[in-house]
């Protein structure tokens, strides 16, 4: 049963929660549950309201200029809208339009809409061939179509193919987005409002740590810095202190350490299992088409010239997270017994050649797991079944390559985090940290870090 807040709460947990789907700064999701708890009239205990203090310090709300040069969002496909507008004009004997706001971003309202249309010029769905699938003017006729001159016609038969291509284009960018978001922040963006919003404490959490997660990667040649940070480390704290409060189902949508699963019924792990099942079909066909316009070289995994690394790397952080997750609940249901048969690998990013130079400069290399990676079987034909990947083989490549298979989580989850310091976001300029915002900008619009040889004339200021 959802609990009633003031309009207050109400308010801050919903600006919290469509957090979820953006790509707001930690600090300002700090400052956001600082007005939580002051909505609440709730004083934080003393190490959380340290550590919420300061996160916010850097908030833009604290800050003299108050801008961030980074997009606040991930980025959104272009829906149909135009083109709608369009078939509207054109089909004016269609009941059914035109559509509804928002329609435009709605792959079902949209195919609904070209059927019903092409229906009206006698034209099956996915009939695009311009030359074979058009009717001459016979059948035209004989369907009711002669008041309609042959140019007319053309015209909505153009739109109609236009508009499939243009389906399938926003379909493919949608699936991205989510195979993107997925990847840094698990499944927050599905989170429902009354599962997040049941417990205040349990909603900072997650909109924290999701934030976390979806802060950009760094140009370097060290490690990320990890999304469970000291600011986290404090909310969880509270989330310890009142367990019989906590919507531990909706911590498991984001942090399903063995701690968080212990506290999930087996029925709702079994629902969260399904779901990573099934996305990770999804990504896998995701990696096979990037395979397939130009396989990579799975020795170095360094990118060479054709390879779609953005795509790639996208889809390879959202399955290995998927895989976590469902490597994690698979143990707490003690159902591990079907890695000895089925235990898909990690996989790996691809690597910029200059930034693996940068490694070798340094005293690195190659990370273990890039050779681990490459001698086990393609993950997709893994889960189609075409080659098989139980935990024995894992095991033997790890061996032969001196990694251990449960600590590097290949045939186990992933170690607890530990809390890391919380560090302020930095202004990136395509990985590249900068002074502040004003800079980035100026270098984001000259091209530089690009590596597309944009001239820099907009520096001559500077």
């Amino acid at each position: 049963m959802r609990r009633m807040w003031s309009p207050a709460v109400g308010e801050v947990l919903r600006e919290l929660h469509a957090s979820l789907s953006l790509r707001k700064r930690p600090e300002d999701i700090a400052r956001l549950i600082q007005d939580l708890h002051a909505a609440q009239g709730a004083e934080p205990d003393e190490v959380t309201e340290t550590a919420l203090a300061k996160a916010a310090e850097n908030s833009l709300l604290n800050l003299w200029y108050g801008y961030t040069s980074m997009r606040e969002d991930f980025a959104r496909p272009v829906g149909a809208q135009r083109q709608l507008a369009r078939m509207t004009s054109l089909f004016t004997d269609v009941p059914e339009l035109p559509l509804p706001d928002g329609a435009g971003d709605d792959p079902a309202r949209i195919e609904a809409a070209i059927r019903r249309a092409g229906a009206s010029i006698g034209r099956a769905y996915g009939q695009n061939d311009f030359g074979m699938d058009r009717l001459d003017r016979a059948e035209r006729t004989a369907a009711g179509l002669g008041e309609i001159s042959k140019r007319q016609y053309n015209k909505r038969f153009r739109l109609l193919r236009r508009m499939e291509a243009k389906l399938a284009r926003l379909i493919h960018e949608q699936r991205r987005r989510e195979v993107t978001m997925t990847g840094k922040g698990a499944l927050a963006h599905v989170l429902p409002y009354g599962l997040f919003a049941a417990d205040p404490d349990t909603a900072a959490f997650i909109a924290y740590i999701t934030a976390r997660g979806y802060t950009r990667s760094i140009f370097t040649n060290g490690r990320q810095s990890q999304a469970y940070d000291e600011v986290a480390e404090a909310l969880f704290q509270r989330l310890r202190a009142q367990p019989e409060r906590t919507c531990w189902p909706a911590v498991a949508h984001v942090h399903p350490t063995p701690e968080v699963l212990a506290e999930v019924s087996d029925e709702d792990l079994t629902h969260l299992l399904v779901r990573w099942n099934g996305f990770l079909r999804q990504v896998a066909d995701q990696l096979e088409a990037a395979w397939n316009r130009h396989p990579l070289e799975r020795k170095t995994m360094i990118v060479r010239r054709g390879n779609d690394s953005s795509t790639w790397n996208q889809a390879a952080q959202a399955w290995n997270t998927a895989r976590a997750h469902w490597f994690a609940i698979l143990f707490e249901l003690g159902q591990e017994e079907i890695l000895d048969r089925f235990c898909p690998g990690k996989v790996p990013r691809l690597m910029a050649a200059d930034v693996a130079y940068w490694h070798r400069m340094s005293g690195g290399g190659l990370h273990p797991d890039t050779y681990i990676a490459a001698d086990l079987p393609l993950p997709w034909k893994v889960l189609r079944g075409e080659e098989e990947c139980p935990r024995s083989l894992v095991e033997a490549v790890c061996a032969r390559h001196r990694r251990d298979p449960v600590a590097g989580a290949w045939t186990a989850p992933r170690p607890t985090a530990e809390a890391v310091a919380s560090r302020r976001t930095p202004e990136l300029v395509h990985g590249v940290a900068v002074a502040d915002p004003l800079m980035a900008s100026a270098l984001r619009s000259a091209g530089v870090f690009s590596g597309k040889g944009k001239r820099a004339a907009a520096l001559e200021w500077l």
